[in-house]
C-alpha cells in the first residue's frame, strides 16, 4: 500500500507556563489551613485518586508535610471508584506507578473497598469508604478538568472526588446509575453535598494543567468555598484545554491508550467520539477512521474506550484484563466502551485497514495525523496533505520535512518520541 509522507508539527496553545516552583506554590495555597478546624493530633485522611497528574506525588508529599507540620496525624486513602479492578492491592498498584507509596510519603496508605451509607440523596444512598469515614479530617487533591461525559460548571473535580473516588466500588455504581435519571451535574452536586455535611471534608487541593499537561494553578477551597472554587478552576481548565491541529481527519492514528491517560483510555473531548446518549456534545474534529496500537503499561490491563477505535492491533488486544475492563465498564453503564474492533497482527496492517475504508481518497494522499496519546498533542505528526494549510497557521510550526511512515521489521512503528531536546519547553501564548 502507498502511505501518506508525514511531517512533524509543534501546536502553540492558547496556555498558562507551568508553575515553576511548585513546592512553594502549594505552600502557599496550604497556609490558608489556619482557618481551618483540624487540630494537633487529629487525624487526617487524604484522597490520592487513580487520574494521571503530573507532580502528584511531590504535591501530596507536601500537604502531607504541612499537616505534620500542624500537629496533624495524616495518612492516605486511594479514592478511586472501581479501578484498580476495584479491588485494594490494585488501586494501591495504581498509587504505586504514580509514586505514592509508604515509604515516599512517610505515612500509611490505608486502602479497603468497604464503605458506610452517611446520607441520602435524591432517593439514593451516599457512600464513604469506612477507612476515611473514620478519620477526624478528610482532605482533597483532585485535578480540575472537564469531564468525559457530560458538560456543566461542576465536572471532573472536587465533587466526583466525593462523590465516586471516596464513594469506592459500591458509591461508584450508585452514582453512575442516578446519573441515568438525574443526570451527572445532580448528583455529584447533591452527593458532593451530603458528604460535606458530615463536616469531615476539611478542605479540597485543586490542581489545573496546561494544554501541555504541565502544573499550571494550584488553588485551597474551604469546605464552604468548594463548589464556587472549582467552578472557577474548572473555567480555566476548558480555557486551555488541548485538541487536534486539524478538525478533517481520514485517519488518526494513536500510539497508546489506558486509564492513566484518560478516564475512557483516549480523551473523548481530544477524539470527539463521546457516548450514544452525549453525542449531542460533538463539535470537535470529523475523524473517519480511528486506530489504537498499545495499551499503557499504567493501565494494568483496563482497556475502557477500546470500543470508540475502529482499528487496533493484537499485541494492545492480548495486554487485556478482561476483569479490569470489565468492572470499569459494568460501573459506568458503558458495556460497549469495552469491545474489541477488527485486531491485526501488526501496525501496518491495522493502519492499512484504516486506509483502504476512507471513501475513495488514494492511501498516499490521505489526511492522516499520529499522535502518542490524547494527553500528549504539543508535537505530533500529519501527513504531506496538511503542509498547504501550515502556512496559514500561527499556532503551528513545521519541525521536520516530509518522511515516509518508517515501520520496523515486524511491521510495527517505533514510539512517537519529543522531536525537541527538551519535552518540557515550550511556547506560551
Amino acid at each position: 500500500m502507498s502511505y501518506p509522507r508525514m511531517l512533524r508539527i509543534k501546536q502553540i496553545f492558547e496556555t498558562a507556563p507551568p508553575i515553576a516552583d511548585i513546592p512553594t506554590a502549594v505552600r502557599y495555597e496550604l497556609e490558608r489551613l489556619e482557618l481551618s478546624d483540624i487540630r494537633r493530633g487529629e487525624t487526617v485522611a487524604i484522597t490520592a485518586g487513580s487520574r494521571g497528574i503530573s507532580n502528584v506525588a511531590a504535591i501530596t508529599k507536601i500537604v502531607v508535610e504541612e499537616l505534620e507540620a500542624m500537629g496533624a496525624v495524616p495518612f492516605i486513602v486511594p479514592a478511586m471508584g472501581s479501578h484498580g479492578g476495584a479491588t485494594s492491592d490494585g488501586q494501591l498498584d495504581i498509587l504505586r506507578q504514580h509514586g505514592i507509596t509508604e515509604e515516599s510519603m512517610g505515612v500509611p496508605i490505608r486502602s479497603s473497598m468497604e464503605t458506610v451509607q452517611i446520607g441520602e440523596t435524591l432517593g439514593f444512598p451516599v457512600y464513604m469508604d469506612k477507612i476515611a469515614s473514620e478519620a477526624d479530617h478528610i482532605a482533597l487533591i483532585a485535578r480540575i478538568k472537564p469531564h468525559t461525559d457530560f458538560r456543566a460548571e461542576i465536572e471532573s473535580g472536587f465533587y466526583k472526588m466525593m462523590a465516586v473516588g471516596l464513594g469506592k466500588h459500591k458509591g461508584a455504581v450508585t452514582c453512575h446509575r442516578a446519573f441515568v435519571r438525574h443526570g451527572y451535574q445532580k448528583v455529584l452536586e447533591n452527593v458532593g453535598r451530603e458528604l460535606l455535611k458530615t463536616g469531615k471534608i476539611a478542605f479540597g487541593l485543586g490542581v489545573v494543567e496546561n494544554a501541555y499537561e504541565q502544573t499550571a494553578r494550584v488553588g485551597l477551597a474551604l469546605p464552604e468555598e468548594m463548589e464556587r472554587e472549582e467552578k472557577r478552576l474548572l473555567s480555566l481548565a476548558k480555557s486551555w484545554m488541548m485538541k487536534l491541529p486539524f478538525n478533517d481527519i481520514d485517519v488518526l492514528v494513536v500510539d497508546e491508550m489506558g486509564k492513566d491517560v484518560s478516564g475512557d483510555g483516549m480523551d473523548p473531548n481530544v477524539i470527539d467520539r463521546f457516548a450514544p446518549e452525549t453525542l449531542d456534545m460533538s463539535c470537535g474534529p470529523k475523524i473517519v477512521r480511528l486506530v489504537v496500537l498499545d495499551l499503557t503499561e499504567e493501565s494494568r490491563g483496563n482497556a475502557i474506550g477500546i470500543g470508540r477505535a475502529d482499528f487496533t492491533s493484537k499485541r494492545l488486544v492480548e495486554k487485556i484484563d478482561r476483569q479490569a475492563t470489565y468492572v470499569n465498564a459494568l460501573t459506568s453503564l458503558a458495556p460497549e466502551s469495552a469491545k474489541i474492533p477488527p485486531y491485526f497482527n501488526t501496525d501496518r496492517e491495522a493502519i492499512d485497514a484504516a486506509l483502504s475504508t476512507v471513501d475513495t481518497i488514494e492511501p498516499g494522499v490521505a489526511k492522516l495525523v499520529r499522535i502518542r496519546n490524547t494527553l500528549v498533542l504539543g508535537e505530533v505528526e500529519v501527513s504531506e496533505a496538511y503542509a498547504p494549510l501550515l502556512e496559514n497557521r500561527k499556532d503551528l510550526l513545521q519541525l521536520s520535512e516530509p518522511k515516509e511512515l518508517q515501520f520496523d521489521q515486524y511491521g510495527n512503528l517505533p514510539p512517537l518520541k519529543p522531536w525537541s531536546p527538551d519535552p518540557k519547553q515550550h511556547s506560551f501564548r
